[in-house]
């Protein structure tokens, strides 16, 4: 099959978060099960485009409302990414350093889901199947239907999956006439409560719709930022596909960021001489359990609650434990971790921005990893903490509830919390620093046995392509 996603971000080309983790290697992943997987993305003035070398393979034109806009699709030489890799310029549009923030973010979406389907409509043949990711190519299920010059594409069936349903790309009906010419009388499958909804319209309009995991699924049907009655509707066409990570990406054994490289027999070592290099870069005490947060600083990731989590933490257990963080995002939440590195200096320190080294190393030398987010679809952090031996510590919601199993049960290997809050995350920090303390060889024995689960991409990828053969 030839298999094309539509994404706006691929890791390592440009990614703001796990959208671009999953559309990095997803197609990878269905490209060894032999499929011909394709990404086309917008092509922003990143260090990835300056670095590789591109073919131009087409170029075309289209309106955006009333403009009439010029576009080019480049490709990637080498296949390099283990995948054809498409990168969609709009001149003055899509090339720019970041991939969203923008004020004019709506047009630049729009033109590029427009460009990409005038491209998909010049092809002499037609894909088996065309995958869009999140309401960034929200509208592309509606176009290829019900959009007149994209009418050659109306029976390529389309799949969309929600990575996050918080964010939906609303349009106002004032700029109805981005929407390439449509029969009016469909202009019902774009609208939800007034306005115009890329992620509901997509929702309406793909032959399949998927969520990044089968909790998530469920809950979307109660808890959706307004789509719910929507999204209980389409139930029958939707499916739960648990997400995957790279395992070759992430693999402590080889990851050449690590300061010592490990696999599940030399975990203990491993994790020792990781841990020395952030406790020594970061003034922190080896001998106390080390606790992680990596992510986003942002009310979705319950980070608004950690100042006061931790702050907590180190009275109520008399400072047992260190802390460290790793992200940007609210800048409130940014200026209260940084008055805690001031109060608590030798027991918690932080790290505002992002780093994909750092990461690794403190995936690798960290005790555990808390994920309090009120909202995760999937989740990949804690994936990455299993891979690398490091103790998840999650709310229990999403993709969260169904990757990670509560150490008080059978086989248990991580720590499980009900609610995003001081006293549940307080909690399950004096848990972990029991198990650090009291319960040695079962902390042992999870950091090996974690890293022996498989949650790589290649159950998943399958799942997929039995999806899409169903659709044949």
């Amino acid at each position: 099959m030839e298999i094309i996603h539509v994404s706006a971000e691929c890791f390592p080309v440009a990614k703001a978060g796990g959208l671009g983790d999953v559309v990095g290697a997803l197609p990878k992943y269905q490209t060894q099960l032999g499929q011909l997987t394709k990404v086309v993305m917008p092509m922003y003035r990143t260090k990835f485009l300056l670095e590789n070398e591109w073919d131009l393979v087409h170029e075309g034109g289209q309106y955006l409302g009333g403009n009439f806009f010029h576009y080019s699709i480049i490709k990637e030489k080498t296949n390099k990414l283990g995948f054809d890799l498409y990168l969609v310029d709009i001149n003055g549009l899509l090339d720019r350093e970041k991939i969203y923030g923008y004020d004019d973010d709506t047009e630049r979406f729009v033109g590029f889901q427009i460009a990409v389907c005038d491209w998909m409509s010049s092809w002499q043949h037609k894909p088996d199947i065309i995958h869009c990711h999140d309401y960034h190519s929200g509208l592309i299920p509606f176009m290829v239907k019900n959009c007149f010059p994209f009418s050659s594409l109306a029976d390529v069936p389309t799949v969309f999956t929600i990575h996050n349903a918080e964010y939906q790309g609303w349009i106002g009906w004032d700029k109805y006439y981005l929407i390439p010419p449509y029969d009016t009388f469909k202009w019902g499958l774009l609208d939800w409560n007034k306005t115009i909804n890329p992620l509901a319209s997509a929702v309406r309009c793909a032959w399949k719709v998927t969520t990044v995991s089968p909790s998530y699924m469920e809950e979307l049907r109660y808890s959706a930022n307004g789509l719910e009655s929507l999204l209980s509707s389409e139930y029958g066409k939707s499916a739960g596909i648990l997400n995957g990570i790279d395992a070759e990406v992430w693999n402590p054994a080889t990851d050449a960021m690590l300061i010592k490289n490990y696999d599940e027999h030399t975990v203990k070592e491993g994790k020792k001489k990781n841990k020395k290099e952030l406790c020594n870069r970061f003034n922190l005490d080896i001998d106390k359990p080390l606790i992680v947060f990596i992510g986003r600083l942002v009310g979705e990731k319950a980070a608004d609650v950690l100042p006061d989590a931790i702050r907590s933490s180190i009275y109520q257990h008399h400072g047992v434990a260190n802390f460290l963080i790793l992200g940007s995002g609210e800048p409130d939440i940014q200026s209260r971790l940084e008055d805690l590195t001031q109060q608590f200096a030798g027991y918690f320190s932080v790290y505002i921005g992002y780093s994909e080294s750092l990461s690794h190393i403190m995936y690798a030398g960290a005790d555990f990893l808390l994920m309090p987010s009120r909202v995760e679809p999937c989740g990949l952090n804690q994936l990455y903490a299993l891979r690398y031996g490091t103790v998840p510590m999650v709310r229990s919601t999403g993709g969260l509830k169904d990757t990670v199993k509560d150490f008080g049960d059978w086989q248990g290997y991580g720590i499980r919390f009900n609610h995003a809050n001081v006293e549940d995350i307080a909690y399950s920090i004096g848990r972990a620093i029991d198990l650090y303390t009291n319960k040695r060889d079962l902390f042992n024995w999870m950091r090996s046995y974690m890293m022996q689960i498989d949650h790589s991409w290649d159950t998943s990828a399958a799942e997929y392509i039995k999806l899409y053969e169903s659709l044949k």
